[in-house]
């Protein structure tokens, strides 16, 4: 059975959209942040810092595409959809969601970028960071969501509303 991948911004939602999805649509959940964690035996933050952003790119890339699931809703790290290996090794048999935001709104959800681990290089900026990712997500984006204003419950309905239309249960 198909999987469904969620992408975007660090912020977004994925995990918490995702656990609640998977919970209403009787799909199994995949956070491959917490799977990389678990992995690695450390935080994401401290990963970043020790491996750098390049570093953290391959460690994060050789998780997902160990990853093998199905009938699972998985949300991935914001950094993800920059890695054509592990992108591509997700889109073998899944729906690809990008959960939109505009800047603005990332920009307000996130108060501990610093600490979050997300992969930022030295001197790169949120902005940089928003401006560089957008085109990978919607490059592997099968269906964008606008999430913006939704909040939770009703992006979740969205979402299970979208795995229906295309056919995934």
């Amino acid at each position: 059975m198909r999987n469904v991948v969620l992408i975007g911004m660090p912020g977004c939602g994925k995990s918490t959209v995702g656990v609640l999805a998977a919970k209403a649509l009787a799909m199994d959940f995949v956070d491959t942040d917490l799977l990389l964690q678990r992995q690695r035996g450390k935080p994401l933050q401290r990963m970043v810092d020790e491996l750098g952003t390049a570093g953290f790119s391959e460690a994060e890339e050789r998780c997902v595409r160990a990853l093998e699931a199905t009938h699972t809703v998985i949300a991935t790290g914001g950094s993800v959809a920059l890695e054509d290996g592990a992108m591509a090794h997700l889109r073998k048999d899944a729906l690809i969601v990008f959960l939109y935001l505009p800047y603005e709104t990332v920009e307000k959800r996130l108060k501990n970028i610093k600490t979050r681990g997300i992969a930022m290089g030295k001197g790169q900026t949120l902005r940089d960071l928003y401006d560089l990712r957008q085109p990978a997500y919607r490059k592997w984006a099968d269906v964008v969501l606008e999430a913006d204003g939704l909040g939770v419950e009703k992006t979740v309905s969205r979402l299970v509303e979208i795995v229906r239309e295309n056919g995934i249960l």
